[in-house]
């Protein structure tokens, strides 16, 4: 598959296109500067510009071009600009998913956050909770739409090596999770028509990634 990636110069991304290009597929990576398209090419993704905040849904559509798959894995940062949290992290995933809509893609995953469904805390920060409301709502809007979607709700990051093991199911609970180990799951996720219509969180565990989303299939 040819498979746009949203925010593809982002920390999980960048661990993402090497693990696409092993399993045969061709990474396509979608980003805001041209300064970014000599490091990504080097790991065998393809470049195409886009600016998340300011394309509307037909520059998404035109950087979807010829691909098959999308994976939305963009964020806002941690600038403590709250309104970018909605620009980025919900806007961006709404016009990723309309564009794939208009372009016949059908496959789409999305990179999310663990708990966003939960009440944010009084004393949480303006920044924290725009941040839970737009992913909230661009997992909801995703779930309601007609795309094949997966959800994939990571705990904290951190940016320990892969472990190649994680907890990944609807019910897991709060925890850390390294980078690599979700964008292995990513890669795992994206050709399994059993992940499809599946919300899960992830965090580090003890089972190694293809039994954990066989396992979370089933369940």
């Amino acid at each position: 598959m040819r498979v746009a990636v949203v925010g593809g110069h982002g920390q999980i991304a960048r661990l993402l296109h090497p693990l696409l290009v092993s399993a045969g597929h061709q990474p396509v990576a979608l980003v805001r500067r041209e300064a970014q398209r000599t490091a990504l090419e080097a790991v065998g993704a393809e470049v195409r510009l886009l600016d998340i905040e300011n394309d509307d849904v037909a520059g998404f559509t035109r950087a979807f071009e010829g691909c098959d798959a999308v994976v939305f894995s963009a964020g806002g940062g941690h600038d403590g600009n709250a309104a970018r949290k909605r620009s980025v992290d919900l806007e961006g995933s709404l016009k990723s998913a309309a564009a794939a809509s208009a372009s016949g893609i059908r496959r789409f995953v999305q990179v999310s956050a663990i708990d966003v469904d939960q009440p944010v805390a009084p004393d949480a920060g303006e920044v924290w909770a725009a941040y839970v409301a737009a992913k909230r709502d661009a997992d909801t809007a995703l779930r309601a739409g007609p795309l094949d979607w997966t959800i994939l709700r990571p705990g904290r990051l951190t940016d320990e090596p892969a472990t190649g093991r994680v907890a990944l199911g609807a019910d897991v609970p709060r925890g850390e999770v390294t980078r690599a180990d979700v964008a292995l799951v990513v890669a795992a996720v994206l050709d399994r028509p059993e992940a499809v219509h599946h919300q899960w969180n992830l965090v580090g565990g003890d089972v190694p990634v293809a039994d954990a989303v066989a396992r979370a299939a089933a369940s």
